[in-house]
């Protein structure tokens, strides 16, 4: 449905690019570095939330440090005016003032595509190995008619972490990457003893998100297709809230036991519990790896969600419609992001005295990038997540349109508690909490959310 319903807008897009034309800008693929070469000199200007203040000179400011040093011909502006408070407003009055960056950090790309801020990138991505080395599934995730218009700027696996050690105590066998649905219900069920200080789950919002994915794979993160929007009202959706209401009820999630249980357990809060050895599975995002090792005292490891995919989630570039230097600016995206070159720096610029670390994935199945990062993080349940990844689920909350509203904000007319309008998030958390069965609701948050996500499409088309 994404695909199909945007043909106008390509071929508007594609003439905005045929009008602004980018003059004797280089060829990005040729990557020339030489400093004396006769190349034109460029100035980028870039907007990222990641880039910190300039007393602080982040990881991101080496990058565009290095960047520069990598190639003289170009220099970088980091646009201050972007607020990171109001970003998308920040970027519209840039745009309504034809200041737009050349580079920009998207909160969504269905926004960038609905105000006309992106620049169609098949031009400036063909022929290029490390655009065809970003995995297929984020690619797809950016094309909207056969046409790409978001560069990956960051990449994080979401899923579970296992703590192995409160399995192998309990003489279980510890779950691991591919874990069936069964058996992980089953590890959940087993290893909870909240008498003893043990939960199965630190929280079970993400389930009914993850669940249908895990359980058929023509659906995505909360039932979303390409073919055919969403499937609120599907067996799989259904059978994932009432799985998050079953372990609440039980008692299987730290986050939702009472005052007089959570006593039993050492620690403050969820994160001081999973590091005092006290729940076997925390959702988290791979971000969270190199914290866990360096605080962690127990043997952990990265399980994702049960069966073969992985869930992706990712930061996104968007290059200006407006910009008079296309190809230089994907060259710096790509630097700062998932080209070769750049994130063999990046990973160079870490292993220094700075204190820099790596929170970011590679967002390449480039294996030589792939071998160097897993040297430095050697977690072998997402080094194992990789050999799926290009059928990996990428949530889609900065891709879909409408997602938001189909998720989360879309008022229902429902009445739920003290709420007379709930919204569809107020809805699904009163299903898990086994105050409303999801069962009579599904087709009406089914309607709802696909009508949201029509609004969505129509907004880019139009």
């Amino acid at each position: 449905m994404k695909k199909k319903a945007l043909a106008l807008l390509t071929a508007t897009a594609m003439l905005a690019l045929a009008a602004c034309g980018n003059d004797d800008s280089n060829d990005t693929n040729n990557d020339s570095t030489s400093p004396d070469g006769g190349d034109e000199q460029v100035t980028l200007s870039v907007a990222s939330w990641t880039f910190g203040t300039e007393q602080d000179y982040n990881l991101e400011r080496a990058m565009i440090d290095a960047f520069e040093e990598e190639y003289p011909h170009i220099t970088v502006e980091i646009d201050e005016s972007i607020d990171g408070a109001d970003w998308n407003g920040s970027l519209s009055t840039a745009a309504s003032a034809g200041n737009m960056p050349d580079l920009f950090m998207l909160a969504q790309v269905p926004t960038g595509l609905s105000n006309d801020w992106l620049l169609p990138l098949n031009e400036v991505t063909e022929g290029d190995a490390d655009f065809d080395n970003i995995p297929e599934a984020v690619r797809q995730a950016v094309t909207y008619d056969e046409q790409a218009y978001a560069i990956p700027a960051a990449q994080h696996f979401l899923g579970y972490f296992v703590n192995k050690d409160l399995f192998e105590e309990a003489n279980l066998d510890a779950p691991s990457l591919g874990m069936s649905l069964d058996d992980f219900t089953d590890a959940v069920r087993s290893i909870t003893n909240i008498n003893s200080g043990t939960v199965g789950l630190n929280h079970p919002h993400t389930i009914l998100d993850w669940y249908p994915a895990a359980a058929n794979e023509d659906l995505s993160w909360y039932t979303y297709s390409d073919e055919s929007g969403f499937n609120i009202s599907s067996n799989e959706f259904i059978a994932g809230v009432n799985l998050a209401n079953s372990f609440m009820s039980n008692d299987y999630n730290y986050e939702t036991l009472s005052e007089d249980q959570k006593a039993s357990f050492n620690g403050e809060d969820e994160n001081e519990v999973w590091f005092n050895g006290g729940i076997a599975f925390k959702w988290d995002g791979s971000y969270a790896a190199g914290i866990f090792g360096e605080t962690a005292t127990f043997d952990w490891d990265f399980v994702g969600i049960p069966g073969d995919r992985v869930v992706m989630t990712n930061d996104f570039f968007g290059i200006a419609q407006s910009t008079d230097h296309p190809e230089e600016a994907y060259l710096l995206a790509k630097w700062l992001s998932f080209g070769e070159d750049g994130f063999m720096k990046r990973m160079e610029l870490v292993d220094g005295e700075e204190g820099y670390s790596l929170s970011s994935l590679p967002m390449t199945t480039n294996q030589t990038v792939l071998d160097s990062y897993f040297e430095r993080v050697p977690v072998e349940g997402i080094k194992q997540a990789y050999e799926n990844i290009d059928q990996a689920v990428v949530e889609p909350v900065k891709t879909v349109p409408g997602y938001v509203q189909a998720r989360w904000e879309a008022p229902t007319g429902i009445s739920v508690g003290e709420e007379a309008n709930a919204s569809i998030a107020a809805l699904l958390d009163a299903a898990v909490r086994g105050e409303i069965n999801i069962e009579d609701y599904a087709s009406q948050i089914n309607e709802l959310a696909n009508q949201k996500y029509e609004e969505g499409l129509q907004a880019i088309s139009e």
